[in-house]
């Protein structure tokens, strides 16, 4: 074993596939790049997530207490990136980075067209808001795109670098 610096850390332990978080204030619908979440629950199933103070969509999910995650496949990869180079405070990024807005069906923050799946969800835990930026969301409606079959995800590693989601296998298990 060898010393690793500890600023390294989240490389190794990046939890899941980026995502997108949508959000609408004040009449105005904005998308982030968030990879900073994890599951908590089973059912009702229970995501939480961290979105910085720095962010424009934080002040949005704490007046609102509700967004949308949507999962992008790997194609759409460069608008990920994209979303994640520029602010909602300084461009409407649905029209800059062209993605389709769609209405959800129990919160205002809108789904993601081109996204693979969408969970609409709502804020039930802030606790760990001011000290953390961590938000525990309940998922209320999940939609998926029947159109886009065996999506590969990508899956963040730090500084520009991805991992695309690979080969799945299946093992036994006591779980369903």
């Amino acid at each position: 074993m060898k010393d690793m610096p500890l600023g390294q850390v989240y490389q190794l332990l990046e939890p899941g596939p980026v995502v997108l978080l949508t959000t609408a204030a004040h009449g105005r619908a904005n998308v982030m790049t968030m990879s900073w979440h994890m599951m908590v629950d089973f059912t009702p199933p229970l995501v939480a997530c961290v979105v910085s103070s720095a962010d424009h969509s934080f002040a949005a999910l704490r007046a609102t207490r509700e967004c949308v995650i949507a999962l992008p496949a790997v194609a759409l990869a460069k608008k990920v990136v994209a979303i994640g180079n520029c602010s909602g405070r300084d461009v409407d990024k649905f029209a800059t980075i062209g993605l389709t807005p769609l209405p959800a069906l129990h919160v205002a923050a809108p789904l993601v067209g081109e996204c693979f799946a969408n969970l609409e969800c709502k804020v039930v835990e802030t606790r760990l808001v001011n000290r953390y930026n961590l938000f525990v969301l309940e998922v209320v409606k999940a939609w998926g795109d029947p159109a886009q079959e065996h999506p590969k995800t990508i899956h963040h590693k730090g500084f520009g670098h991805f991992v695309v989601d690979g080969r799945a296998i299946t093992l036994a298990s006591k779980m369903p």
